[in-house]
């Protein structure tokens, strides 16, 4: 799948446990191919380039890390929302500070959230075949 075609993930990269899990998930989905990463940050802080890619219609994967909600808050000062939007903490995580999640429970969510891209990439195509 051509890189522009790809889902746009964005990620929490805070200081707790779950938010340095969110951006690890994001960073292996985006080197794996299966999602292309870009900057909440970015987002939130009004860069026109990537406020304009993630106006591009493309579908768009949020990974918080809390209940905070700081990737969904980024894009809600755009008048945007995520397609897919995951909170970690809602996945039997504990938000911690000083300490990280195990690589087994990022390895299970990584897995969850790659059925989960497959999934929404035929759901979406469907409806657009549909459409057509």
């Amino acid at each position: 799948m051509p890189r522009s075609t790809l889902p746009l993930i964005y990620s929490c990269s805070g200081c707790s446990n779950v938010a340095q899990l969110a951006n690890t998930l994001a960073v292996r989905l985006d080197r794996s191919g299966l999602a292309e990463m870009s900057c909440i940050v970015g987002v939130g802080g009004h860069v026109a380039a990537l406020v304009n890619k993630a106006r591009s219609g493309r579908r768009i994967f949020a990974l918080d890390g809390c209940p905070l909600q700081c990737v969904e808050n980024c894009l809600k000062q755009h008048g945007l929302h995520a397609d897919v939007h995951l909170i970690l903490s809602h996945y039997g995580l504990r938000k911690r500070y000083g300490e990280d999640c195990t690589e087994a429970q990022g390895d299970e969510l990584f897995e969850g959230i790659r059925q989960l891209i497959a999934s929404d990439a035929r759901q979406h195509e469907s409806l657009q075949e549909t459409m057509a």
